[in-house]
C-alpha cells in the first residue's frame, strides 16, 4: 500500500495522525482570485528629467520613488521640458518596454 506525506511524496509508512492539519473549506481557492479595482493615483508617477534631447525628440525621466530610468517620446509631452525638471506622467508599455505618457511639468 502506497500512502502520501506532508510533502505530497509516495512513501509506504502511514501518516503520523498527530501531524494532521485542519484546512477550512472557506480556505481553498480555486482558479485566480479576482483583482482588485485600480485606484487611479497608483497610475500616476512623479520623477526628474534626467536627460532630453530635442533635436532626436527623446529622453529619460528618473522615477521619485523607485529610482529607475523610464524613456519618454517628444509625442507623449503635453508641453516642452528640458532636463531637471519635475514631472508626473504614467507608464505604459511600448514595444521596447515601458515608457512615459501623458508628461506634465509639476510646477
Amino acid at each position: 500500500m502506497a500512502y502520501l506525506d506532508e510533502n505530497g511524496n509516495l512513501t509506504s509508512k502511514p501518516p503520523d495522525p498527530s501531524r494532521k492539519v485542519e484546512i477550512k473549506l472557506e480556505d481553498i481557492e480555486i482558479g485566480v482570485p479576482k483583482q482588485k479595482p485600480i485606484d487611479p493615483e497608483d497610475l500616476i508617477h512623479t520623477g526628474f528629467v534626467n536627460f532630453f534631447n530635442d533635436a532626436k525628440g527623446y529622453g529619460f525621466i528618473r522615477d521619485s520613488k523607485t529610482g529607475e530610468s523610464v524613456f519618454v517620446h517628444i509625442n507623449a509631452l503635453t508641453e516642452p521640458v528640458r532636463e531637471n525638471n519635475k514631472v508626473s506622467y504614467e507608464v505604459e508599455m511600448g514595444p521596447k518596454g515601458p515608457s512615459a505618457v501623458n508628461v506634465k511639468l509639476i510646477k
